[in-house]
C-alpha cells in the first residue's frame, strides 16, 4: 500500500461511525416550485430580517461584521498569459457570507460571479449560487440556484421601504432602470402600494428592449395599472411621481443625477444601486438607510476624494453619500434613520404627507440567508429538490 492509499484508508476508517450526511440541491425550477417568486412573502421575511439586524442578532463578514461581501477583482492588465482581465465589463466574483439569528438560526453564503460580456453569449451578466449550513455543526443543508433568490430579496427591500415610508395614496410609480431587478422591485412595491395606477419607466433609450418588455409585463399582469409610459429623460420620470425606485447598471461616473425641484411633496425615492444629487439639495431631505455601519465601511474603504472645486467626488452610492455628508459636517448622524428603527418602533415612519424621503438600499447577505432559509424549509416540507450524498457511512 502506497502513501496515498494509506491516507485514503485512514479517512474511510474515520467515517465508519459517522452518520449519513445529505444536502438538498435546488435548481431554478425547484426554486420556483418552492416559492422563490412569492413577492409578498419575501417582503414579510425582509421585514423580519431587518428587525433582527436592528437587534444585532446577525453576523456578516469583515472586521466589524457588517461587510457586504469579499470581492475578488481582476487587474486591468497582466503579463501572465491567459490571466483574467477586467476589461470594464463588471468582471468580478463576490463571496457573501452571513449568519442570521431569530427563528432562522442558520449560516449561509451567496457566491456571485459577474461578467458583462455574458450578454453577448445570451446568458445573464451574473450567475449566482447559494449554500445554507447548520450553524451548530457546520454541515451543509442546501445548495441552490440563486439568481431568482437574489433578485427577489433585492426587489423586496424597496417593497419593504415603500410599505413603511411611501404615502398610502401613492398613485404614480417611476422605475429608473428596466432590468430584472427593477421588475422584482415593482412586484414587491405593488404588494403594499395598492393605489398605483400609473407607471413611468426610464431605461437607456426610448427604444430599449428591456423597457418594452417591462411595459408588456406590467400591462399583462397588473390590470389595475391604467397607464405605462416609457420616458425619454430622468426628469420626465421623476416629476409628479409618488414613489421613485432606482435600479440601474451604469459605468462609473455615469450615475443618474436627481434634482430636488423635480420631486413632488411626499415623494419617496429608493436607490438600490446608483445615485447622485447635489449635497446641498440633499440636506433638507429625510434620509433612511438599511445598514449605516455598512456605509461607514464603504466610506472608509473608498475615500473618493475631492474635485478641483473642493467638492467631494460622487460615489454613486446613496448611503455612502450620506456618510460623507456626516463626515463633512453637512448633517448629523442622528438625522439618519435605520429601517430597523422604524420596524422596532424606535423611530416613526412617514411623519407627514408632504415629507420627502430618500431610502438607501444596498443589499446584504443576511437577506439571502433569510430568503434562502425560507425556500429551503418550503422545499423540505413539500418534497422539492434532490437529496445529494455528502457521505454515506453508518
Amino acid at each position: 500500500m502506497n502513501e496515498l492509499e494509506a491516507i485514503i484508508a485512514e479517512e474511510k476508517a474515520k467515517l465508519v461511525d459517522t452518520k449519513k450526511l445529505r444536502l438538498l440541491y435546488l435548481d431554478e425550477e425547484d426554486m420556483i416550485e418552492a416559492g422563490v417568486l412569492d413577492a409578498a412573502k419575501c417582503v414579510d421575511v425582509m421585514e423580519e430580517t431587518i428587525g433582527l439586524l436592528e437587534d444585532g442578532d446577525f453576523i456578516m463578514g469583515g472586521p466589524e461584521h457588517n461587510s457586504h461581501g469579499i470581492m475578488l477583482e481582476f487587474p486591468k492588465q497582466s503579463d501572465i498569459e491567459g490571466f483574467p482581465i477586467n476589461d470594464g465589463a463588471d468582471r468580478r466574483f463576490i463571496a457573501m457570507p452571513a449568519y442570521l439569528g431569530g427563528r432562522f438560526h442558520v449560516a449561509g453564503m451567496k457566491w456571485y460571479g459577474s461578467n458583462g460580456n455574458n450578454r453577448k453569449m445570451g446568458i445573464p451578466r451574473s450567475n449566482l449560487m447559494f449554500v445554507l449550513n447548520d450553524v451548530e455543526t457546520g454541515a451543509p443543508l442546501a445548495f441552490m440556484a440563486a439568481n431568482l433568490l437574489s433578485s427577489m430579496r433585492t426587489g423586496s427591500m424597496p417593497g419593504l421601504a415603500a410599505k413603511l415610508l411611501a404615502r398610502k395614496d401613492a398613485k404614480v410609480l417611476a422605475l429608473i432602470g428596466a432590468g430584472p431587478i427593477n421588475r422584482s422591485c415593482f412586484r414587491a412595491i405593488m404588494t403594499s402600494a395598492k393605489n398605483i395606477d400609473t407607471v413611468k419607466i426610464k431605461a437607456g433609450s426610448l427604444t430599449s428592449k428591456t423597457a418594452f418588455a417591462l411595459k408588456e409585463f406590467i400591462e399583462s399582469h397588473y390590470p389595475q395599472i391604467k397607464q405605462v409610459h416609457i420616458c425619454e429623460t430622468l426628469e420626465e420620470a421623476v416629476r409628479d411621481s409618488d414613489i421613485i425606485n432606482e435600479s440601474v447598471s451604469v459605468k462609473p461616473g455615469q450615475y443618474p443625477t436627481y434634482k430636488k425641484e423635480w420631486l413632488k411633496p411626499g415623494a419617496t425615492l429608493i436607490a438600490t444601486s446608483f445615485f447622485n444629487m447635489d449635497k446641498k439639495e440633499l440636506v433638507g431631505i429625510r434620509k433612511v438607510v438599511d445598514n449605516w455601519k455598512m456605509y461607514e465601511e464603504y466610506g472608509i474603504e473608498d475615500e473618493e476624494g475631492y474635485d478641483e472645486n473642493g467638492m467631494r467626488k460622487p460615489t454613486g452610492c446613496m448611503g455612502e453619500e450620506f456618510y460623507y455628508m456626516v463626515e463633512d459636517g453637512l448633517i448629523s448622524r442622528d438625522s439618519i434613520t435605520h429601517l430597523g428603527e422604524i420596524i422596532r418602533g424606535k423611530k416613526p415612519g412617514r411623519t407627514s404627507d408632504e415629507e420627502i424621503i430618500f431610502v438607501a438600499i444596498e443589499g446584504m447577505p443576511i437577506e439571502d440567508v433569510a430568503w434562502g432559509s425560507e425556500i429551503y424549509k418550503n422545499a423540505i416540507e413539500h418534497g422539492i429538490g434532490q437529496q445529494l450524498k455528502v457521505w454515506d457511512h453508518s
